[in-house]
């Protein structure tokens, strides 16, 4: 099925995504509709312009393909399924995402991850290939993601209060810069071991048409919560 979504309003929009029975949907001239492929399973749809908020939220295993940027809160409380962004995307991307992935080329705006969590073998995953804005992982409770940096190759790539109360999950972040502003329940330890982050690398140079082997030879730092200071305020009388 293919939508004409020049001048169409959002709700009918995704009215006729939802009544298709078509497995692949390829939707031309999108320009800030919101919450298409909203709790979406089982298909394949094609985005071409620039999707509105609260892309794919609560996806259900469904692809999404965004052949442009895509604004806020993409992902939003996604379940399961992919979504590849070819362009840069607004603040909030995967905002208590619980499942699936997201593929960013090129930036993304503040707060991307915040509230991530995992369970058992539902575990979310973004990858970043440009820079992140501030509150990068806010409160992450699980998950994984990955800040590239692809063109800030030399200088910070994650803006100010990345990991501010995060308490669970991993930053993978590629370079060397490390910021100066960390909260303390944060840990930075480098990067040794690539087997977890090596498939998450390949499978965004798969998207975009990267060399995975290139951005996997360069150095690597981690940010992991400190299990000095969780909860550290829930305690009466405990040491700093």
């Amino acid at each position: 099925m293919r939508i004409d979504a020049k001048g169409m309003h959002f709700a009918a929009l995704n009215g006729l995504i939802r009544d298709s029975a078509d497995g692949e949907i390829v939707i031309d001239n999108v320009l800030g509709q919101r919450y298409i492929a909203a709790g979406a399973a089982g298909r394949h749809i094609v985005v071409r312009g620039v999707p509105g908020n609260a892309l794919g939220a609560y996806m259900n295993g469904c692809r999404v393909d965004v052949y442009g940027s895509a604004q806020d809160a993409v992902g939003d409380t996604m379940n399961d399924g992919v979504i590849v962004v070819h362009g840069s995307c607004g603040d909030t991307a995967g905002y208590a995402m619980r499942g699936g992935r997201i593929f960013i080329e090129g930036d993304a705006g503040y707060r991307v991850g915040i509230h991530m969590k995992e369970y058992g073998s539902a575990v979310p995953c973004i990858v970043v290939g440009g820079r992140a804005g501030s509150y990068l992982g806010e409160y992450q409770a699980g998950g994984r993601i990955v800040v590239l940096g692809i063109g800030s190759e030399g200088r910070q790539c994650v803006g100010d209060f990345t990991s501010t109360g995060m308490h669970g999950g991993k930053i993978y972040v590629r370079g060397g810069c490390i910021p100066a502003d960390l909260p303390r329940q944060t840990e930075v330890r480098a990067v040794t071991d690539k087997s977890e982050l090596a498939p998450l690398v390949r499978d965004f140079c798969t998207c975009f048409g990267f060399d995975a082997d290139a951005l996997l030879a360069d150095d690597y730092f981690m940010l992991v919560p400190s299990t000095a200071y969780i909860y550290k305020t829930l305690y009466v009388n405990r040491p700093d």
